[in-house]
């Protein structure tokens, strides 16, 4: 019974009709947003918080208009291919057209990073998580970039806001705890 609220919250955000992926309106994508990130707070399990992350990265990803959004299709696609640069061109091309999408800083950070230009990656990160602050993908990817640096400090907090934001995101008690250990050391 205790389970009822999620439920209901993540039914009525997965019931949204897909039209709202290119709705022109954001106050209902804005209410979707948010609906989404109530239920994914209130997610039971793994499980259950997946489709919700998967839903939440869709909206965020074809949040723009239809010229937007095939440059952000074709600049997946060349990150995917490992074409860092190309990848960085749609995405800033992208983010000229709509500097207000989050996904596309994301986007071009990740692609920055392999490109091996962590701090233009890293500032990225912060355009979209200014931007869009629950962007728990984004917060995701900029514990990576820490970690990588041995930056546990900085992995740490990042992944702190993650869980926040979804606290049944993938392992993420399990590492946080790890996190920590390295940060801080070993919990006595």
């Amino acid at each position: 019974m205790k389970f009822r609220p999620f439920v209901i919250l993540f039914a009525a955000a997965l019931s949204a009709p897909p039209a709202l992926l290119h709705a022109e309106a954001a106050n209902p994508r804005q209410t979707t947003i948010g609906t989404l990130l109530t239920a994914l707070k209130h997610a039971p399990s793994e499980a259950a918080a997946a489709p919700i992350e998967h839903r939440l990265r869709e909206l965020w990803l074809n949040a723009g208009s239809p010229a937007v959004t095939l440059l952000m299709g074709r600049g997946l696609r060349e990150l995917k291919a490992g074409e860092y640069a190309q990848a960085i061109e749609d995405f800033g091309d992208a983010i000229v057209l709509d500097p207000k999408l989050a996904e596309a800083y994301h986007q071009r950070a990740i692609a920055r990073y392999h490109a091996g230009d962590t701090a233009g990656a890293i500032a990225d990160i912060g355009a979209a998580l200014q931007q869009e602050p629950n962007d728990f993908a984004a917060l995701e990817t900029l514990a990576e970039i820490a970690e990588a640096r041995e930056n546990w400090k900085g992995a740490y907090e990042a992944w702190g806001k993650l869980l926040q934001i979804d606290p049944m995101a993938r392992g993420g008690q399990d590492h946080l705890k790890e996190l920590k250990r390295k940060a801080f050391g070993e919990e006595t």
